[in-house]
């Protein structure tokens, strides 16, 4: 499902007022920000016919097509609609051919539905987006109603979620092609030799967890708030391909005490016995990229798990996952930097330098980290009014907490308190495993 990082608060604007604030320098931060966030959607783009922009591989992904109309769409309904004078829409039949689930702003076209969108053409979609960047660009340029800057920085950071999207979505229709295409080949990316994961020892106590300070954070991020944590003890590494290998070797994909109960239905149902992407040959695995097929890199973390397969695997290790509240507070000691969209490998990477002592490495970047939480809100949590107030709580149930980012994730996009979530069975995204265990109290 559609992965919804969700409406956000930027503590620097007064969204409640109601006066306009003439062209400073921080407008003119927002409005570069902007057509950078802009421009990076469109380079994604780039290589990919107008044949594999239209296409669709199952309902949980959309056509890239869709994803550069609706990131656009975004901003026309939300800012223009609103604060433009003299405002009149692009194609009136875009409002619902382009919207994604807000229902307080009408219909909408039928999600599995979105690779039967033939027209408009790809060429018409990168028109919508011209006339809809260069509007906002204007807008930004002059005196600017506070409430629409909030606006268009959440729609930067909504168009950022969607670039990561674009790839995650992009990779699962190329890995139906059985020609097995690429979308840029730069294999292999780091050949490093294997490290052990060590466990890092954490007191816990009082600790306090949501976004704090000044800059943007989801709502879902918010309020902050104290958590009791008794001792724990949290991997150094994500766990990697070759350590999942030996978890298939082992039996894991048949064993049904290692599996929750919806998970071994899930097991039994897909006939799973391997990640998402992973074809055995022989004595060894190979994994789908947007590199092409390649081997297996048994030191880089193993992705493309869902929950089911983490909790498993964290089982079967002896362990279990982390919550949300210990990841976040162990991550907040360490720098947030990785490997991100921005390295262009577009792969997780085997960890190419030695971590600090006792600190945790690849906690940002690489792959989302399941955790043993539940998609819930904070104790105060309160939607927003109106329809971005559905960019968030309406989503919390029946979901996981995932941390940290993955490779297809923007570096500016992603922070300690950041709370992605998807349903327990979901596995296209870069989804993978960090082990945690508890300590003698």
């Amino acid at each position: 499902m559609e992965s919804r990082v969700n409406m956000g608060r930027n503590q620097q604007y007064d969204a409640q007022a109601k006066s306009c604030i003439p062209p400073g320098s921080e407008w003119a931060a927002l409005r570069e920000r902007f057509l950078r966030v802009r421009q990076a959607t469109e380079q994604l783009a780039h290589p990919l016919s107008e044949e594999d922009c239209a296409l669709q591989s199952m309902p949980d992904a959309s056509p890239v097509k869709w994803h550069l109309a609706h990131t656009t769409w975004f901003f026309e309904t939300f800012v223009l609609e609103r604060f433009q004078v003299g405002f009149a829409p692009f194609d009136p039949a875009f409002r619902v051919l382009f919207n994604s689930y807000y229902n307080a702003v009408g219909d909408k076209h039928p999600r599995p539905e979105r690779g039967l969108i033939s027209r408009p053409d790809l060429s018409a979609v990168f028109a919508y987006r011209a006339q809809v960047t260069k509007a906002i660009a204007q807008m930004v340029s002059g005196p600017l109603h506070v409430e629409a800057a909030t606006l268009i920085e959440l729609g930067c950071h909504h168009e950022e979620q969607h670039q990561e999207l674009i790839l995650t979505d992009l990779k699962h229709l190329l890995s139906k092609n059985p020609l097995r295409p690429t979308y840029q080949k730069r294999w292999p990316l780091t050949p490093v030799g294997a490290r052990r994961a060590e466990w890092i020892h954490d007191p816990g106590g009082l600790v306090e967890i949501g976004h704090a300070g000044d800059g943007f954070a989801f709502d879902n991020e918010s309020p902050r708030h104290k958590v009791w944590l008794e001792p724990f003890e949290i991997a150094s590494h994500p766990v990697t391909h070759g350590e999942y290998a030996h978890f298939i070797e082992d039996g894991g994909y048949r064993r049904p005490e290692l599996w929750l109960s919806l998970g071994w239905d899930w097991v039994q149902l897909c006939r799973a016995e391997a990640p998402l992407y992973w074809q055995r040959f022989g004595a060894h695995w190979q994994t789908f990229t947007l590199h092409g097929m390649v081997d297996v890199d048994p030191n880089a973390p193993v992705c493309h798990v869902n929950y089911f397969e983490a909790d498993a695997y964290a089982r079967w290790a002896g362990a279990r996952l982390p919550t949300e509240a210990e990841w976040e507070h162990v991550a907040r000691s360490v720098p947030n930097n990785g490997n991100f969209l921005e390295s262009g490998a577009l792969h997780p990477l085997a960890l190419t330098e030695e971590p600090a002592a006792g600190k945790p490495a690849q906690m940002f970047g690489d792959v989302w980290e399941w955790t043993a939480s539940a998609y819930l809100s904070y104790p105060g949590f309160r939607a927003a009014p109106g329809a971005v107030g559905e960019y968030n709580g309406k989503f919390m149930c029946n979901q996981f907490v995932l941390r940290g980012g993955s490779c297809a994730t923007p570096g500016a996009h992603i922070r300690a308190s950041y709370r992605n979530f998807f349903p327990p069975d979901a596995r296209w995204q870069f989804s993978g495993i960090r082990l945690a265990r508890d300590l003698p109290r």
